[in-house]
């Protein structure tokens, strides 16, 4: 697997993991509560961002790189 594609899965796993806290986010009516998973939707919006521009930087180097003759076939 690619370090693009290892980054995407990491990304998807963040995606559901904030998804999940949203909908606690949803279903809590403590405003203590709601502040805490508010500030884990921010951590994890963050870790989102930064693995998918790791995907990016890796896709662009793999892209630029040339053909390794001696890597085995998908």
């Amino acid at each position: 697997m690619s370090s693009s594609e290892e980054s995407l899965n990491k990304a998807e796993d963040l995606l559901a993991r904030l998804e999940a806290a949203r909908t606690r986010l949803e279903q809590t009516d403590d405003p203590e509560q709601a502040i805490e998973i508010l500030q884990e939707l921010a951590e994890l919006a963050k870790e989102v961002e930064a693995e998918l521009q790791r995907a990016k930087r890796a896709a662009e180097t793999e892209a630029a790189a040339p053909p390794n003759p001696d890597a085995p076939a998908d």
